[in-house]
């Protein structure tokens, strides 16, 4: 993906309010792959079934919190005292993941921000 492109998606995401599943203590979920942990945030409600369908649960009871994009990537992630990216739709065609690296999170949270330099 061109980095436009991806820019015109962060952007979009930075500005959505989106639905983030919770877990069993009402934080937000998070999930581990690839050797991080993710975020998981959906658009609307027909992105989220489409997840829980893809994870062979779609008879459970998803209950989530709406957040704004940027608040994840601003606040949410710095907060947490480990790594985290976020994921995006990530069970849809347009599903886009953004790691915890400069650029998508601030520099103090970043895997090569100043921090872990």
């Amino acid at each position: 993906m061109a980095r436009e492109a991806v820019l015109e998606r962060l952007a979009d995401f930075r500005s959505r309010v989106l639905l983030v599943p919770l877990d069993e203590r009402d934080g937000l979920w998070t999930g581990r792959f690839g050797g991080l942990d993710w975020i998981y945030a959906f658009s609307g409600d027909e992105q989220l079934a489409r997840f829980a369908q893809a994870r062979g649960e779609q008879g459970k009871e998803w209950p989530y919190r709406r957040v704004v994009g940027a608040r994840i990537l601003d606040e949410v992630v710095p907060a947490l005292d480990f790594p985290c990216g976020v994921a995006w739709d990530v069970a849809g065609p347009d599903g886009m993941v953004f790691p915890p690296l400069s650029g998508f999170v601030p520099e103090r949270a970043a895997l090569d921000g100043e921090v872990a330099r």
